[in-house]
């Protein structure tokens, strides 16, 4: 191919998804409107996504569940984009990428709103003890009304309001800025452990930044709102639940390898923390002979904090206009590499 592809010309390219899933619009229909190709197939190993979109100029996946790592991307002949279709991109070699100057696209402002109201719910419950309430209620012991009741209120000692509580946020980014608000209005006192944000920034949130040590003692909520790389991974474990207060919860809506799952429940089981609510997981969907399904102190989500109605349009259609902005020479709003840039314009042409 020329090394001065036309970028300008939205003619002659082709998209590959190599994820089918429900609710998926007719992307044939679009990007023929748009002047190119396109082909779906549901890609199950690295050697069907190579052997599928090996000639494709931009790939639609899932990062997650369908990896893309460097021996994947030295086989894209073509590929001037990977689109994830939603906020994380941990699954592709963003460094063979930038290497093979091929952008890597995320969906930034996908579903922010819901995971925050998710993240809010489960603090709430935890607080609350909604669930375990409930399932008191469902699971009507036999005997009298007394005896009920006095089950019942034996949950009443365990549940507090949040109005003066510290919500400990690990990964101050998109998401966690939307979920400030909410837990200010609740009265919550907000600090927060990321690196790459600066006091000020925070500040301008009402949020004080502190250390990981620091975070976890103080807090009487941890939520994991991070990023999953190298970094990240299990940066929860058993020395860090140790720190925590024993009246602490764990809220995870990030990813679910950021905790070690099994200092996890070790420490659930064995009162170092009070309880947990978690959307993610490290394995998912979660087995059912996961040690969790068993503490009476886990809220499982299984995943959904992500959904409603509003998400969908944004998860599906992100890709279409992201495409479309690099047909037209302009970069995409959820380049996750920057440094690309040098390497696309060298293998691709310029762009603005």
């Amino acid at each position: 191919m020329e090394k001065a592809w036309a970028l300008r010309r939205a003619t002659d390219f082709k998209v590959v998804s190599v994820i089918q899933r429900p609710g998926m619009p007719d992307y044939s229909e679009i990007f023929q409107r748009m002047g190119g190709s396109f082909f779906g197939q549901e890609c199950r190993t690295e050697k069907e996504l190579v052997q599928v979109a090996h000639d494709a100029d931009f790939i639609i996946t899932h990062t997650r569940s369908r990896p893309i790592g460097a021996d994947v991307i030295h086989g894209l002949e073509n590929c001037k984009a990977i689109l994830g279709i939603g906020i994380g991109y941990d699954g592709v070699d963003v460094e063979a990428a930038t290497r093979h100057g091929i952008c890597v696209v995320n969906n930034p402002d996908y579903c922010l709103q819901e995971v925050s109201d998710h993240a809010m719910a489960l603090i709430l419950a935890c607080s609350r003890g909604i669930v375990q309430i409930d399932n008191t209620v469902r699971s009507r012991p036999t005997g009298s009304d007394v005896v009920f009741s006095q089950e019942v209120k034996k949950l009443y000692y365990k549940v507090d309001t949040l109005r003066g509580k510290t919500l400990g946020i690990i990964g101050f980014g998109r998401t966690s800025r939307r979920l400030a608000p909410k837990a200010l209005a609740l009265g919550m006192k907000l600090i927060a452990f990321d690196p790459h944000v600066k006091n000020d920034d925070a500040a301008n949130w009402k949020v004080e930044l502190v250390g990981l040590t620091d975070l976890l003692s103080e807090s009487d909520f941890v939520l994991v709102q991070a990023a999953l790389n190298p970094e990240t991974r299990h940066l929860l474990s058993a020395d860090q639940f140790k720190i925590m207060k024993p009246s602490a919860f764990l809220i995870n809506t990030a990813r679910g390898a950021i905790v070690d799952e099994n200092a996890l429940y070790t420490a659930l089981a064995g009162g170092l923390i009070a309880g947990a609510g978690l959307d993610v997981t490290e394995i998912e969907p979660l087995q059912p002979n996961s040690p969790l399904i068993a503490l009476d102190n886990v809220i499982l989500t299984g995943h959904s904090a992500h959904a409603s109605k509003t998400s969908w349009a944004k998860l599906w259609y992100n890709p279409v206009e992201q495409i479309a902005r690099v047909l037209r020479g302009e970069w995409p709003t959820g380049l996750v590499n920057p440094e690309v840039k040098e390497n696309f314009a060298e293998r691709w042409g310029k762009m603005r």
